[in-house]
């Protein structure tokens, strides 16, 4: 249990994803003792070893913002790693055995970042939890503290519309194909390229086919795809329907499988493609579909390592005042 007014380090809170990693030290009594923002940790896409090296270096910055000696000691007792990535059993044995390995804290809770978003976003220690940015995933837990939750490894794991990265690249695909005659005409044939600084479609392709232009710049596609389907483009309003519809499938079966369907489960939603208000609209009028009482709640300001930290509060049985401190402290964007 915690002790009340101890200013002491007790749980250090990662929300490590695909493009940065934030890390927070927190006193028992929710003061955020330091805070720090590095690279990207997410071990599918940097590798472990680099992930592990970010992970490291971003947690040195937090420990020089708290004040707090180099030491070869753990900097607390618990850590709370949310990490994009760690999607299967198999990669919280492996992450979780490298976190565990560099002895930043005594216990190391290691889980997808997707519980981060979902404890930032709810009122309640349980709910729904969905991100979607360039990857999507989706959790669940229940009021008797189960947990629901699924692989998110593409079309390998029955995903058919992962998030950001395919609509950026469906977002080319269209443009392509209204060129050549296999589909019809969208703004995408302009707007695709002119993102790009190219002067076609076609040059995009050949670009990414030859490695001039990184795979990764078409994930900046995904807004321009969103952009024009708020202006009434056909095609890029299908695609986007499309990632809406795989969205809400993800969240009606975590709802289905925790029994809520009855309840006003809370429906947190996070990441980049969630800034879009249509976006958000559609999944929101779909999911009461299934669930008629459920509350979609976007993250908005609230940052996904505040989720971390509550978690560990949460662990330590720090209570609602540790809570509220923590939240006024940690939910503004930095």
């Amino acid at each position: 249990m915690a002790t009340p007014g101890d200013p002491s380090p007790a749980v250090l809170a990662v929300d490590g994803g695909a493009s940065k990693t934030d890390v927070a030290l927190v006193a028992a009594d929710g003061t955020v003792l330091g805070q720090a923002r590095g690279p990207a940790s997410n071990h599918q896409m940097v590798g472990l070893e680099a992930a592990v090296a970010n992970l490291a270096s971003t947690i040195d910055l937090t420990r020089a913002d708290a004040g707090l000696a180099e030491g070869d000691g753990p900097l607390c007792a618990l850590g709370v790693y949310c990490l994009a990535g760690v999607d299967l059993a198999v990669d919280e044995r492996r992450v979780g055995g490298a976190v565990a390995s560099a002895g930043w804290t005594a216990e190391c809770d290691v889980r997808n970042d997707a519980f981060a978003v979902l404890r930032a976003g709810t009122t309640a220690p349980f709910g729904i939890g969905v991100v979607c940015g360039t990857g999507l995933n989706c959790v669940g837990v229940g009021p008797d503290g189960r947990r629901v939750r699924f692989p998110s490894l593409g079309e390998l794991s029955g995903d058919f519309t992962p998030g950001g990265a395919w609509l950026g690249v469906r977002g080319l695909g269209l443009a392509l194909r209204a060129g050549d005659g296999r589909g019809g005409p969208t703004a995408l044939c302009r707007l695709v390229p002119d993102h790009l600084g190219l002067p076609s479609p076609e040059a995009v392709l050949e670009a990414v086919y030859t490695g001039d232009l990184p795979f990764g710049r078409l994930m900046e596609l995904a807004r321009v795809v969103l952009e024009a389907a708020e202006a009434g483009d056909g095609p890029s309003a299908g695609a986007v329907d499309q990632l809406a519809g795989e969205v809400v499938a993800m969240v009606a079966a975590a709802i289905g499988r925790l029994g809520l369907a009855g309840s006003a489960v809370e429906v947190v939603v996070g990441g980049g493609i969630f800034e879009n208000s249509r976006f958000t609209g559609l999944v929101g009028d779909a999911v009461r579909g299934h669930a008629p009482l459920a509350v979609l709640r976007p993250l908005a300001g609230r940052r996904p390592v505040l989720g971390a930290a509550l978690l560990g509060l949460d662990a330590i049985g720090a209570g609602g005042a540790a809570e509220e401190r923590l939240r006024s402290l940690l939910s503004a964007e930095s």
